[in-house]
């Protein structure tokens, strides 16, 4: 009743009107960011590679089960995940199509990289001598990214290329694979090479890889920097105690702010340029310290394996693998499960400093 007396009749919306609004709703924000970005460029290595390697001749592969099982027809596309992986989840969250490999659409004579393209390929590091002649290394990564800009500035015009490159995404995962083959090198090879020494090396080479991709046209930069890269089942399994190894996550962590330190300085040279930083080793570190508040029963273990931890022979046909694929932290012994990679792509996309900063990809996609 009102104040006067009267019966008032109160009309509920039905609820399935109420769950169409919030998808449209949600569907008009990806529209909106959509709007803002109107392609991925995706460079780095296995964390991204959605098939490069598949044309490579290389052991560098992901293309056989039981890889992509939980993807759409149960089919190992050259994901290294069960499902689908980071520039997925980016390409969902923005309202796009996943960039596809460059080396499936290259040979084309009418292909079309106005929507995006993907270079990264697995094993690939900073370094060119890191997993040398099994991958596309980032310098190549960049070279063949020189073409489509090329191919985009003949076809748009050179102001209409620069003005959708100005616009796009440049998504960057790089920098695991070297980290790793540091940790695993001989005693010997680390004397004469310490930590810090080989972190500023990694940057050295990560400035002018970054200058490049910016003289030839990007100005959006989202860089994802190395996860606590100790912590994979490959590297536990190395320690009597299996516990996460200090020595690659202290490396990680050094590479991480170097390349955020980088990244700042480049922005203020560079009044057109915007970026944000992805602090993957305290995100993912969450869910390895804490597997249970965030929805994981493993955390230490691999999901596709063999051996102890299913850590001593990666993810092929004839491994063992979980069931419970969505309460797994890592798929195989170096890479997170679909369910972890859509999970830190949320945080990624909609997340504050100190693990996204100094803007979120929303942010960074708006500007």
């Amino acid at each position: 009743m009102d104040p006067a007396g009267n019966t008032i009749t109160v009309f509920s919306a039905p609820r399935s009107l109420a769950i169409t609004v919030v998808i449209l709703v949600a569907a008009s924000f990806s529209l909106a960011v959509a709007a803002t970005v109107p392609a991925v460029y995706v460079l780095g290595d296995s964390l991204a590679d959605v098939g490069n390697n598949n044309h490579l001749l290389t052991l560098l592969k992901a293309d056989f089960p039981h890889n992509g099982i939980d993807y759409q027809g149960r089919k190992a596309t050259g994901r290294f995940s069960n499902g689908k992986n980071f520039p997925d989840f980016l390409a969902e969250n923005l309202g796009l199509a996943t960039s596809p490999p460059y080396l499936a659409i290259s040979s084309s004579s009418n292909a079309n990289y106005v929507n995006g393209v993907s270079f990264a390929s697995g094993g690939a590091g900073v370094l060119n001598s890191t997993n040398k002649d099994q991958c596309i290394s980032l310098d190549k990564q960049i070279e063949y990214y020189s073409k489509v800009y090329a191919s985009l500035v003949q076809s748009l015009g050179e102001a209409q290329a620069a003005n959708h490159l100005a616009k796009s995404l440049f998504a960057i995962t790089i920098g695991s694979n070297d980290i790793i083959g540091y940790v695993r090198s001989s005693a010997a090879a680390k004397a004469n090479n310490p930590q810090q020494q080989f972190v500023d090396t990694l940057i050295q080479s990560l400035t002018g890889q970054l200058q490049k991709l910016y003289d030839l046209g990007a100005r959006k930069l989202l860089f994802l920097g190395t996860g606590p890269v100790g912590c994979c089942p490959s590297l536990r399994e190395l320690s009597a105690t299996k516990d996460c190894s200090a020595e690659a996550n202290d490396v990680s962590a050094r590479y991480n702010a170097a390349a955020a330190s980088l990244l700042r300085g480049m922005s203020e040279r560079h009044a057109d340029l915007h970026y944000a930083v992805f602090d993957s080793s305290a995100a993912l570190l969450r869910y390895i310290q804490q597997p249970a508040a965030y929805g994981f029963t493993e955390a230490r273990a691999a999901c596709c394996g063999l051996g102890d931890m299913n850590a001593k022979i990666g993810c092929t046909p004839v491994s063992f693998y979980c069931a419970n694929r969505t309460g797994y932290v890592f798929w195989d012994f170096y890479h997170p499960t679909e369910a972890t990679a859509r999970k830190l792509t949320g945080v990624a996309f909609d997340g504050s400093p100190p693990l996204i900063f100094p803007v979120n990809i929303r942010q960074l996609s708006a500007m």
